[in-house]
């Protein structure tokens, strides 16, 4: 078998088996086939397209690159949950402890972030100590004694995707649903857990802008999932606007903890409890959307998913004190206002060029070696169809370094429009996509 003819074969438009498949991963992976030839095939991939047997193949080539975690030790059904990346989104902070409030075993590896705001990990580490590297054992013993664990996923897990990912990247082959579906979905497969739930965001911050692709995205990716036995069902959200108001890595972590302790912004505690309900159903510990939706705001309202914070950041060897008291998490020396130069309605909010706005700052990072301001970002105090006089505060830009800061109060007015009032109501949630197909809401 030769690369060359692998490359011919899909420039040509015709289908890969699953052999030609698993010779061009598993080569790669060993560096016996070199990356001038996969940036060919990974073009001819993205012009000609896979059906849904070679994307189901390479899935499962990818997981097989490297190590699959098994989490069989854990007691019950293990859910994960899983975004396709957007702007505030901090909801694995609040997700996790709310289910495994209500006993459900939520076993997650998380990533770093690159872009607009950290990852999962680089916003735990705003708590002072807190661990997220662990052995397996480890992990497993987390799980059954409190129920959840978010640690870092370890460097042999899918190698094949971290390499086709940098050769994605600088080749503009990123946007393929083929190639993006086997790169969530074989991490996710990978990392051992029964039932996933995928949160897939559409709009002007997220990585799909247009609904029907993300629609189509989230079938793939369903179908991945249930055609190797794994419970899967994906969330279609809105992210045309930033969730919640906090952008950053400290602040996000303070906006979900003032969420579990029940004063969270409206539109993050809607999108965790559709997120939650959904993984309730998957791990058998609800009947209904209707009922975990019940479970979760009884958690919360009765002080019970806060401790399961508490619990997790003690058992990860985080100092709760960074929770009980949210100041002491770190803090910008900085923290300007930016106001409106009108008045009227906000008609939209930019969620990339907030993002953007953000990154300026010092909160994300341009390159996977750049270092992350924790205490850099942007609190929105306006969301859209929210009234607006001139002279009203927009945002406040939380910053340590004056060098970044500039201009970045223009780049944000920018970003929202400001006029008359919308005559539509905003939706959060699009639809659902499991096994029997889509549903619209």
């Amino acid at each position: 078998m030769r690369i060359y003819n692998i490359i011919q074969k899909k420039r040509d438009g015709r289908e890969l088996t699953t052999d030609e498949i698993n010779f061009f991963i598993n080569g790669y992976t060993k560096g016996e086939i070199p990356d001038y030839q996969i940036s060919a095939l990974l073009m001819a991939i993205y012009l000609k397209k896979m059906n849904k047997r070679e994307t189901v193949d390479l899935t499962n080539a990818v997981v097989n690159s490297g190590e699959t975690v098994d989490l069989s030790l854990i007691e019950g059904i293990k859910v994960d949950k899983h975004s396709t990346g957007g702007v505030g989104d901090k909801v694995t902070l609040a997700l996790g402890p709310m289910v495994a409030a209500c006993g459900l075993p939520f076993a997650k590896m998380s990533g770093r972030g690159l872009g607009h705001t950290g990852g999962t990990l680089d916003k735990l580490e705003s708590i002072k100590g807190l661990r997220t590297e662990f052995s397996k054992e480890e992990f497993i013993s987390i799980v059954n004694r409190i129920k959840i664990c978010i640690c870092s996923q370890t460097a042999n897990i899918t190698p094949a995707d971290k390499k086709l990912y940098a050769l994605r990247d600088v080749t503009a082959t990123v946007d393929n649903i083929s190639l993006i579906a086997s790169s969530v979905m074989s991490k996710k497969l990978a990392s051992g857990s029964n039932a996933i739930v995928l949160d897939v965001k559409v709009g002007s911050g997220a990585f799909m802008k247009d609904l029907e692709d993300a629609f189509v995205l989230a079938r793939e990716m369903v179908d991945i999932g249930n055609s190797v036995g794994r419970d899967t069902v994906a969330i279609i959200s809105n992210m045309d606007e930033p969730l919640g108001y906090a952008i950053g890595n400290s602040i996000e972590v303070k906006e979900a903890i003032e969420s579990l302790r029940g004063n969270g912004p409206k539109d993050f505690v809607e999108l965790c409890l559709t997120l939650g309900s959904m993984l309730l159903v998957l791990g058998k510990k609800a009947q209904s959307m209707e009922l975990g939706r019940e479970m979760l705001t009884e958690v919360i309202n009765n002080g019970q998913a806060y401790n399961k914070l508490l619990e997790f950041v003690e058992a990860q060897g985080g100092d709760v004190e960074y929770i009980k008291n949210t100041e002491l998490l770190p803090k910008a020396s900085n923290i300007v206002e930016v106001l409106s130069d009108c008045e009227g309605y906000i008609k939209s909010i930019d969620a990339e060029e907030i993002g953007k706005c953000a990154l300026a700052l010092g909160a994300g990072r341009e390159t996977k070696e750049s270092s992350i301001d924790l205490a850099a970002g942007i609190i929105l105090n306006k969301k859209v169809d929210d009234k607006v006089n001139k002279g009203d505060v927009l945002a406040y830009l939380h910053y340590n370094d004056r060098n970044k800061a500039k201009n970045v109060d223009v780049q944000l007015k920018n970003a929202i429009r400001i006029g008359d009032k919308n005559s539509g109501q905003k939706k959060l949630i699009f639809g659902i996509v499991d096994a029997n197909g889509l549903k619209k809401m």
